[in-house]
């Protein structure tokens, strides 16, 4: 009895609703929205919408991203990553693209390629192609600072 017999995709979203509290990893091949808390990572084969009241205490790990609340752990989106002015990262950054709100906060290093997976599979190390270039936004976009001396080898590097 399926009711998607035209073969059409339609969306799917899952939804931690605001007061719920979740414990371990979350994967998912649709879409996920956060609005309560997660600890642990959360993997989705889609797109990560954590909304202003959103908390993630692990890592993320999608093909896009819609960013308000608070993440504690690294961000690694191998398509577009979205920040709204109140989102707060804490953690390094790893995109393909970015939209930064002005008052989004990134406290990391930032890893932008155009093949942001291989970058990924190196566990946070840049490597020293062309392709690849770390960067931290000082426009009026993003408030950005970095934790100890990331930020002068990366640029080194």
């Amino acid at each position: 009895m399926n009711s998607n017999k035209s073969g059409k995709n339609l969306p799917s979203v899952n939804m931690i609703s605001e007061g719920t509290h979740l414990n371990g990893t979350l994967k998912t091949k649709n879409d996920v929205r956060i609005a309560g808390t997660l600890d642990g990572e959360a993997n989705a084969e889609g797109k990560v919408i954590v909304s202003s009241s959103g908390k993630v205490d692990g890592n993320i790990e999608a093909v896009d991203a819609d960013i308000a609340g608070k993440i504690e752990g690294e961000v690694r989106v191998t398509n577009k990553l979205v920040l709204r002015k109140s989102a707060i990262v804490e953690g390094d950054i790893y995109t393909k693209t970015i939209l930064a709100e002005e008052g989004a906060q990134i406290n990391g290093s930032f890893h932008m390629s155009e093949n942001i997976e291989s970058e990924m599979k190196k566990n946070g190390r840049t490597s020293g192609t062309k392709k690849s270039s770390s960067t931290s936004s000082n426009s009026s976009s993003a408030k950005s600072t970095s934790k100890g001396e990331d930020k002068k080898k990366v640029k080194k590097g």
